[in-house]
């Protein structure tokens, strides 16, 4: 069974960092799409970034590009976030997810089979 799960989150002043870590269980991610996620509250989803471990292509939503890096361990089955120079509108539940194969749809939520519980990450000005 699939298992995902965040650590790293935490609440930080604008202007600071953090690194989120995602965990996953089961077997190799090796050809797979696994992404971040966020969600404010009384907001919809939002996709962060998103990595495909085949061959580490990224693609990053526009409000954080410069800001954030996504990166994946394959060995480790671990994804991560680099967060910098964060921001109060960057406050959010952040959640992994993956799904098997190419990110031929980048951050469409959708197209994700497995996701993790989240972390939450809270930035004041």
């Amino acid at each position: 069974q699939v298992r995902m799960v965040e650590s790293g989150g935490g609440s930080v002043q604008a202007g600071g960092s953090l690194r989120l870590s995602c965990s996953a269980s089961g077997p190799p991610y090796n050809s797979h799409c696994m992404a971040w996620f966020r969600q404010a509250p009384g907001k919809e989803d939002e996709g962060v970034a998103c990595i495909y471990t085949g061959d580490t292509s990224t693609y990053y939503t526009d409000s954080v590009k410069g800001r954030f890096i996504i990166s994946v361990d394959n060995a480790k089955n671990t994804l991560y976030l680099q967060m910098n120079n964060l921001k109060p509108e960057d406050t959010a539940m952040y959640y992994c997810a993956a799904h098997y194969g190419t990110c031929y749809r980048p951050l469409e939520k959708e197209d994700y089979t497995y996701r993790g519980q989240g972390t939450q990450v809270t930035v004041s000005s």
